[in-house]
């Protein structure tokens, strides 16, 4: 498919107003038009990309052979449904859908109609987390912090849903073990629903993940840390950075450029001690991911976060919310 993928943005508020610049600057994609229910919203963003405006979700998918969602959550189902019966493809913004059965649905009606959906967890392309490709990550203790100034603009579902979402979908594509047990605790402090949480993640390989997410925090923290046999790796989203400490063999040449910490001369293998920073590559991350959708489509490629992984990491932000719920005080 040599021809530019014409493309749909569908929910055109403050996220979706960013697709649809995005899907414009694509040399591979073609921005053919927009629909949000907000008529003047829809028709300032059609207007600033020189665009057409569907008056409705029908005429969107009637017109374009791939979409992007960006409404809220509790209509993410309803129209990839739509869109996955009129033969359309999806990006789908996270969380996937509202409930897991929900995404269950998409998942198998998608492969039924070979419709291609690719599930908006923007922190997959993340530099800092993109900077560690080249390194074996196994780890067997992570621990996440994501915390976020109070802001009106998604309290329509859980912190859960809404911030530590990411980071559950981070750690079930680094750790590559299936969930064994789940202890979570939160609170609801401003809005109706969880504004604070944390959950104790254990695999079935043993490793286990303390997670904690908030959206009432007085500063911004979006950092993980993961130890594994050999290495600690800290990575920093807010600002872009990736650490690496590790130990590596005495005559081990292949980490030239590192930093050495010191060495471990005990035992029958000496081993040194090495810091280093990965190379960050200048990366927007949400360009970077809605190109690889629009790659997907074109070249028949499966999307680099399927339907099937927003389904799991789904399950297992419900677990935590079901969890909490359970043993909640409040």
């Amino acid at each position: 498919m040599n021809e530019k993928l014409p493309v749909a943005v569908i929910g055109v508020g403050h996220l979706g107003s960013l697709h649809a610049k995005m899907i414009s600057e694509n040399p591979n994609a073609e921005l053919i038009g927009v629909y949000d229910s907000d008529n003047a919203r829809a028709a300032q963003i059609a207007q600033t990309y020189h665009c057409k405006t569907f008056s409705s979700v029908e005429e969107t998918l009637a017109n374009a052979k791939a979409v992007c969602i960006a409404t809220p959550t509790t209509r993410h189902f309803e129209i990839a449904e739509k869109a996955i019966e009129s033969g359309v493809h999806v990006f789908l913004e996270k969380p996937i859908t509202t409930t897991a059965d929900e995404a269950r649905t998409l998942v198998k009606h998608s492969a039924a109609k070979n419709v291609k959906i690719q599930v908006g967890h923007i922190e997959r392309f993340n530099p800092a987390l993109l900077a560690l490709e080249r390194f074996h990550i196994s780890p067997m203790f992570v621990e996440s912090h994501r915390l976020a100034q109070f802001n009106p603009r998604g309290t329509d579902v859980t912190v859960v849903l809404d911030l530590m979402i990411h980071d559950i979908d981070i750690i079930l594509s680094l750790v590559k073990s299936p969930v064994k047990s789940i202890h979570a605790n939160g609170v609801a402090v401003v809005s109706d629903t969880l504004d604070i949480a944390n959950a104790r993640i254990e695999f079935e390989n043993g490793c286990v993940a303390n997670v904690t997410a908030s959206r009432i925090s007085q500063k911004k923290m979006r950092k993980m840390r993961l130890f594994q046999r050999d290495s600690y790796i800290s990575v920093d989203f807010s600002d872009g950075v990736a650490e690496v400490f590790r130990l590596i063999d005495e005559n081990d040449e292949s980490a030239a450029n590192t930093l050495l910490l010191g060495a471990i001369t005990q035992g029958k293998v000496h081993r040194k001690i090495v810091y280093e920073q990965p190379e960050i590559k200048e990366v927007n991350a949400l360009q970077y991911e809605l190109g690889l959708f629009v790659d997907a489509v074109r070249l028949n490629k499966q999307p680099t976060v399927t339907a099937l992984d927003g389904l799991r990491a789904l399950e297992v932000a419900q677990q935590i919310i079901e969890s909490i719920n359970q043993n909640k005080a409040w």
